[in-house]
């Protein structure tokens, strides 16, 4: 099973516990990213009532009537409401598909560099819902925890790779990020599923590691594994799911691969199913070099890239308009 793949790993021995521990966590974590590009992690310290906290005051938002959402509605990319049909996460793998049945509220990194030309793209103010006032404190706070966290699975996977703690956290001295609420309705929402229809389409992440507080549900994420196809993802309400995503893959020499997945339409059998994620998406400072670790850490060299030319060219993949949609 895929379960198997994707360990549950306690960062409480990497905290406090001594070199033998700190290696045995590293061991583990560079065996399931091998595998299946997923894990999931305990022993966290972010406080689960933060997260049921954030699930209900955008559910707030969701549910207004669509004319006050609208003045929100942004592309892919944007600050702000993402709407029925905004997005088709099967392009990024060049795979055409009806777009997908979710709506998200989406942040991204809004702190200036005082570099003009990366803040306009990169860096630009946050919009928030001005009738759900509680969502904005609430996400602030996730959002901080979100950042400390990123950056130690960070020094994780570099110590799993045998290299300096630092070598990707030296890297997000002022990384972009993203930040979707991701509202997943039920058919009486979306309607019946189209052919070929998912809340979200198949694709993998596109920064380096990504973190998710997600649900349980019939209609939930699944994982792709070459050994097993498509499984469903395994589930610990205590623990956050994270997944490798393509920067990370390629700055591995393909090492690790990034986790595939995607998340199953409403089921028929339930179809009243509503689920909300919380899904944090890290990178690295703007415009990072990002180069293939030479073997035998690596195992394919992959021409260097700009990190944020490459995510500009992923986030437009994957924007529903004309000439994209099925």
């Amino acid at each position: 099973m895929v379960g198997s793949q994707v360990p549950v790993i306690d960062l409480g021995p990497w905290r406090s516990g001594g070199a033998q521990d700190r290696a045995r966590t590293a061991a583990r974590v560079d065996e399931a990213l091998r595998a299946a590009g997923f894990l999931l992690v305990t022993g966290h310290g972010v406080d689960p009532s933060l997260a049921a906290r954030i699930r209900e005051a955008a559910r707030a938002f969701f549910l207004l009537p669509a004319a006050a959402k609208e003045p929100y509605a942004v592309t892919v990319g944007g600050r702000g409401w993402l709407g029925p049909g905004a997005e088709a996460n099967s392009y990024a793998e060049g795979t055409a598909s009806p777009p997908d049945l979710k709506e998200s509220w989406s942040l991204a990194a809004d702190d200036p560099t005082g570099d003009p030309a990366v803040d306009a793209e990169w860096f630009r103010p946050n919009a928030w819902p001005a009738e759900v006032p509680a969502l904005r404190p609430l996400v602030t706070e996730y959002l901080g925890l979100m950042r400390a966290l990123s950056d130690e699975l960070l020094e994780i996977l570099a110590a799993a790779l045998g290299l300096a703690e630092d070598h990707f956290t030296r890297h997000t001295s002022h990384p972009t990020w993203g930040f979707n609420v991701n509202w997943y309705p039920g058919t009486e929402t979306v309607g019946p599923p189209l052919p070929g229809q998912f809340r979200i389409g198949a694709h993998t992440d596109f920064g380096t590691v990504t973190v998710l507080d997600r649900q349980l549900g019939a209609g939930g994420l699944q994982i792709h594994t070459d050994a097993e196809g498509w499984q469903d993802a395994p589930y610990d309400p205590a623990a956050l799911t994270v997944n490798i995503g393509d920067l990370m893959a390629r700055w591995t020499g393909d090492r690790w691969r990034a986790g595939r997945h995607r998340v199953l339409p409403p089921p028929a059998h339930t179809p009243a199913e509503e689920l909300i994620s919380l899904v944090y998406f890290y990178e690295c400072d703007a415009h990072t070099r990002v180069e293939s670790l030479p073997a035998p850490v690596g195992r394919v060299v992959h021409e260097p890239v700009d990190s944020h030319a490459y995510l500009r060219g992923k986030l437009d993949a994957i924007s529903v308009r004309e000439g994209n949609a099925t």
